[in-house]
């Protein structure tokens, strides 16, 4: 008999969630006569538990006497009117059920047999509204991908606790191995491409098919007992290792650009977006900048701090899982990010987390398409994933922000950054940004084990999201087990215990031992070696699984003993699956049987080259101009309420960015902490005074006119706020995530060659940029498959490129924040303002396009950037915020809320070109500005340091909290207080 235990909240606990619940039931499902939920948390235990057992359980683990009740095999409370039970589908990660068993077997100093599975019942009083129970459990209390539901009233719960079911998982004795046919004809193989969603397309399977055919192949095969057609693990790697998300076949694609905006039409052969515009670019600035010790050659980008210290740095996207479950989504993203940094040469440990999410506007009132959430429920769930992702790892998030627009409704996009630190050598004397796998090293996976969960995530990831998106894509993240993981592994790496490392991500073993296995010249596998979650799982899926939290180690076979014990110090699983070889195949055994063999050179240089055609058509964009409006105080107002510019304080207060304990600049500033950050500057070494700056720039809202200007804006932007916060320009890194509607062109994508131009234009913009700051970009990823379709209807993203800065700054004590400091400051404008309003913000609120989008002067801003860093470096500079959305009047008003003071400033002093409206100064958003205080005493100093660029004093700090801009007429005047604009920047998100 299962054994279950409740507990939840004595009736005199207030419960806000589910209070927050009741509210949303009451005002979306018009449940006027529900007057109270109760919730429980749930234990079930497969194998019973004794009563003795049982009450020390819920005692001493499941229960807090202080505010929580429990019993056991009843409900909580009989005095209810309905119930409803919400636990995960079989086979989904239980992360509180695997920590609530070693709870156990430490408390009862016994092993726990059977499974244990958690889940939460919601006991309602009142008149539940029966007929929509099923719409406000999928829409309201779980996700019908991940977790089930069950109902039950007072009069059968009797019945129902005797017959409770547990989400067990299928079990078979032993995995199966098929033979996949590879059928003749295009067609047919682009079905068994869908069927089984390898996301190949009809000339990458004739690929396959060819080299089955060679005589040379299927002696092999022979040899082996492998039949002549690939078998079901073969073919799920191949799709795997050949997939967009790992292969990046688009930007290593040759592409035909055709500029049809210019006369003649220039026509350009690009033989690899990657290799042209982002290797090359780095390329061009790397003998300049000797802190370069990797880029782009593992799983993130390590530059040096200084000659004992290096810096791992990586961000990713996960998009497409996040709109399915926008918790686990966001959670495993965090992780596999942190993973990313822990994989990185000999092992780095995270630091810092980043997160930038683009969704739909949370307040979204149309009828949503099928599979798609609610942009609040994914906004909800992103926030929560990361949150829980970060905090539990005990990894600051220090820096990111929130951009909203409609084309993010089908797939939201979840970047989350990661930075990490290690020693630049070991006590043996080895450099720790340098792997190396010999033959004959042990193959060790390390940290969770394997399930279904995350099978063809790599393959699913390169595909739109669709009515037939399968669930097994999803996964849960656990960061208690990846806690512990790498812990045991950053002081193996001190000890000198592994050669190489990286992480399950996409396509699981399949792709981390067959990268690894490039290093040596071949690997050999036993699958069945591999610790399941549950028995049952066939070899192909224990091969592609993606399961979390997991990594895959190169021990010397001298230290394999040493790091199996150091595993069991730790509480981390280390199983030898197999060895590192020199035979030119990735081998795969299963219980003595052969189930794959690949020669590298076709698994990793088989893979046909993608020939594309990019076509860049004019876009007639009408240009739009109204009247300055007679209130500009009511205009600020309203645009500081405005989603992308409001106050994000409730979401980042939920992060915690101070663990650790390295924090200088935070993402909150001012005396009440209520200013917004431009970056997070960190000081990671106990003693020592260097600092960390961490910096981001995303700017989606101009691809649209011009992507090549879109791609600048977000590098420009990034390295304001860089400079802003007192970043050295001449020891920077970036990195490029690149996130794009479908750029191929087909019968169902008849857009796809203009947005593969976009993409071309993107690149070169980036490209002009980071040459012209000497800003070598060092990691980066792509997504190119974010839309979303369902019968005719079809979403798109806005092609978007995040661009993620970290530098080193010297001396953590010249740290600038954004927040005004004393009354008498002088306020100065640095950088020309020009009449660019298409696409701003104040554009945006009066539902018009604007005239001019801004473009980026990148000579006159690198001078700029340059003379401000000076400065800072003496110590001049009181405060600095950069210039962007909403331009300079809700920068002002930021620096205001930031140091509770007042300002009176002049606009007609703000530097701009001839002809331009108040409101045109206030709110435009041209690149390359900032807003800086300084001292009266520092002015002169200042003005000489900044006198080859525009600049110009504007107005004073003042010691009240009066709010002035002085315009051309009275009703151009800006005229309130600190109070006002903070009550108005707060009142949008306040979740």
């Amino acid at each position: 008999m299962v054994r279950r235990i409740e507990a939840a909240l004595k009736p005199d606990f207030a419960d806000p969630k589910a209070d927050a619940i009741l509210q949303r039931i009451r005002d979306d499902f018009g449940a006027t006569s529900l007057h109270l939920i109760r919730r429980a948390n749930v234990c079930s235990f497969e194998k019973e538990l004794s009563e003795a057992d049982a009450t020390v359980v819920a005692g001493q683990i499941l229960c807090d006497p202080v505010n929580q009740q429990y019993c056991l095999d009843r409900p909580i409370d009989t005095f209810f009117n309905y119930a409803i039970e919400i636990g995960f589908r079989p086979g989904v990660k239980d992360n509180v059920a695997d920590t609530i068993r070693i709870a156990c077997e430490d408390a009862l100093n016994k092993k726990i047999e059977g499974g244990i599975y958690t889940s939460t019942l919601y006991l309602f009083y009142g008149e539940f509204p029966k007929r929509r129970a099923k719409e406000i459990c999928e829409k309201l209390l779980c996700n019908p991908l991940i977790e089930r539901y069950s109902e039950f009233t007072p009069l059968n719960a009797r019945k129902y606790y005797l017959k409770a079911s547990l989400p067990k998982a299928g079990e078979q004795a032993m995995g199966k191995t098929l033979a996949i046919k590879l059928p003749a004809g295009k067609k047919a193989l682009e079905r068994l491409s869908k069927k089984r969603l390898l996301a190949l397309t009809a000339e990458e399977m004739l690929e396959i098919k060819k080299h089955y055919a060679k005589p040379s192949t299927k002696k092999t095969r022979k040899k082996l007992g492998l039949p002549p057609a690939p078998t079901d693990v073969e073919i799920e790697c191949i799709a795997q290792t050949w997939s967009e998300h790992c292969k990046h076949k688009i930007f290593n694609a040759q592409i035909d650009y055709i500029d049809k905006t210019q006369k003649p039409h220039k026509r350009q052969r690009i033989n690899s977006l990657f290799k042209t515009y982002i290797a090359g670019t780095t390329q061009r600035i790397e003998v300049a900048q000797p802190y370069l010790l990797s880029v782009f050659e593992d799983n993130a980008g390590i530059i040096a701090i200084d000659d004992e210290w290096a810096l791992a740095l990586k961000a990713e996207t996960h998009n497409t899982p996040s709109a399915l479950d926008p918790y686990g989504g966001a959670l495993t993203g965090i992780l596999g990010v942190n993973r990313d940094v822990l994989g990185s040469g000999l092992g780095a440990k995270p630091i810092f987390n980043t997160d930038v999410f683009c969704f739909a506007h949370p307040n979204y009132d149309k009828k949503l398409p099928p599979r798609i959430l609610h942009p609040k429920r994914v906004f909800e769930g992103v926030r929560a994933g990361v949150e829980r992702g970060g905090n539990a790892s005990g990894i600051p998030t220090v820096n990111g922000s929130i951009v909203f627009h409609d084309s993010y409704l089908g797939k939201p996009l979840v970047y989350c950054g990661t930075g990490g630190i290690m020693p630049r050598r070991l006590a043996d004397g080895r450099e720790t940004h340098i792997k190396r796998v010999q033959a004959g090293a042990r193959i060790f996976m390390v940290g969770g084990k394997i399930g279904k969960d995350g099978i063809h995530g790599a393959t699913f990831s390169s595909i739109e999201l669709n009515e037939a998106s399968p669930t097994s894509a999803v996964q849960l993240g656990d960061p208690f087990t990846q806690k512990i993981m790498l812990d045991f592994l950053l002081e193996s790496r001190d000890k000198g215990l592994h050669s190489a490392l990286t992480d399950n991500g996409a396509g699981g073993l399949s792709s981390s031992v067959g990268e690894m296995s490039q290093m040596s010249g071949g690997a050999q596998i036993h699958l069945e070696k591999c610790p399941l979650k549950y028995p049952g799982l066939n070899p192909w899926e224990i091969f592609v699984s993606e399961s979390q939290e997991r990594m895959t180690v190169a021990v010397p076979p001298q230290n394999c003993e040493e790091f199996i014990s150091l595993a069991k110090k730790f509480g981390a699983e280390a199983t030898d699956i197999g060895e590192f070889t020199s035979t030119g195949n990735l081998v795969a055994n299963y219980h003595g049987k052969t189930v794959l063999c690949l020669p590298l050179e076709f698994l990793h240089g088989g893979l046909p080259k993608m020939k594309l055609t990019a076509i860049l058509q004019n876009k007639k964009i009408h240009s739009e101009t109204f009247p300055i409006p007679n209130n500009l105080t009511s205009q600020l107002l309203s645009l500081l309420q405005m989603p992308d510019i409001c106050s994000k304080e409730s979401i980042v207060r939920q992060y915690d960015h101070e663990v650790q304990g390295m924090g200088v600049i935070k993402p909150l500033c001012g005396v009440n902490g209520a200013g917004p950050s431009d970056a997070a500057v960190l000081q990671p070494f106990y003693g020592r005074r260097t600092g960390i700056v961490i910096s981001h720039g995303i700017c989606p809202r101009f691809s649209q006119y011009d992507a090549y200007d879109m791609a600048q804006l977000a590098v420009d932007e990034a390295v304001r706020n860089y400079i802003a916060t007192g970043g050295d320009p001449r020891h920077w890194a970036a990195l490029d995530n690149f996130c794009w509607p479908d750029p191929v062109q087909s019968k169902k994508n008849k857009d796809g060659a203009h947005k593969l131009a976009q993409l071309v234009r993107a690149n070169q913009g980036m490209a002009d940029a980071c040459l012209h700051y000497n800003l070598p970009l060092v990691s980066g990823k792509d997504s190119m498959k974010n839309d979303y379709s369902f019968g005719k209807i079809k979403i798109s993203v806005l092609p978007t490129l995040l661009i993620s800065m970290c530098g080193v700054m010297l001396d953590a004590r010249r740290a600038v924040s954004t927040d005004f400091k004393k009354s008498g400051d002088i306020i100065y404008a640095l950088g020309k303002t020009r009449n660019e309003m298409r696409g701003s913000q104040y554009c945006q609120m009066h539902e018009k396009e604007g005239k001019e989008h801004p473009k980026v002067n990148l000579h006159e801003n690198y001078i700029l950037y340059k003379n401000l860093h000076h400065a800072m470096q003496k110590g001049l500079i009181s405060a600095a915020h950069d210039v962007s959305d909403g331009g300079i009047a809700v920068t002002l008003a930021e620096m205001a809320i930031g140091g509770q003071l007042g300002m009176h400033v002049k606009c007609a002093s703000i530097p701009h070109e001839g002809g331009m409206r108040d409101d045109e100064i206030l709110f435009s958003e041209t690149a390359g500005r900032f807003i800086v205080t300084i001292k009266a005493q520092d002015a002169g100093e200042f003005e000489k340091i900044m006198q080859d660029c525009e600049f110009a004093k504007i107005g004073n700090v003042i010691s009240g909290t009066q709010f002035v801009v002085g315009g051309a007429n009275p009703s151009s005047h800006i005229t309130t207080s600190v109070k006002e604009l903070e009550s108005a920047f707060k009142k949008t998100i306040t979740w």
